[in-house]
């Protein structure tokens, strides 16, 4: 709601400001967003003008609280003996907080060999010499008081291969695919 008087009677715009620009959403007194998303937070504008002075212009900050989603999971290769970094990064309002797993065990910073790094929308599970125990699936989870996700990333060694789901083969499973494979082709 914004609300001014004046002689002669002033004109009220409401607008929001965007990257780019802005945008005219209203003339009036009041403005109502209705099934509210991420997308409609940020600065309103509300704009007095009567043609005697200069418009008299107050700002409105709008939050949009939303569940996190995760922008970016990235699995990696390294081998034994190396520095390893699996990354996350979640968008989320109030921000998300991290926590990781491999399989069902919940990973701790400074245990086993992994430290676990978050600032702002991204969290790193840091491993500073990568053992071939620590190869295997780890899953990133982001959550807020508005919900949770959570991203599966792999943590593999050289010369893995990656098949379109992203799921890791070693070498020796890989050939035991081709050996299946050409039994199966040699069968018919």
């Amino acid at each position: 709601m914004c609300l001014a008087i004046g002689r002669p009677e002033p004109t009220i715009i409401w607008k929001h400001h965007l990257t780019r620009g802005h945008k005219v959403m209203n003339e009036g007194e009041y403005i109502e967003i209705t099934a509210i998303t991420k997308e409609q937070s940020g600065v309103y504008e509300c704009s007095a003008n009567n043609d005697v002075s200069a418009p008299d212009v107050r700002t409105v900050h709008v939050t949009v609280n939303y569940p996190p989603y995760i922008l970016n999971a990235r699995s990696t290769g390294t081998p034994v003996g190396h520095k390893g970094i699996l990354q996350c990064e979640a968008s989320a309002v109030p921000i998300a907080d991290f926590e990781w797993y491999k399989e069902d065990r919940r990973l701790f910073n400074g245990l086993n060999g992994v430290k676990i790094e978050t600032k702002g929308k991204q969290s790193m599970l840091v491993f500073f010499n990568v053992s071939e125990e620590d190869y295997g699936n780890y899953t990133c989870v982001a959550l807020n008081n508005m919900g949770h996700t959570n991203a599966s990333i792999i943590l593999y060694g050289p010369g893995a291969v990656h098949d379109v789901n992203r799921a890791s083969l070693s070498p020796r499973s890989l050939h035991l695919l081709w050996t299946v494979t050409l039994l199966y082709l040699f069968k018919f």
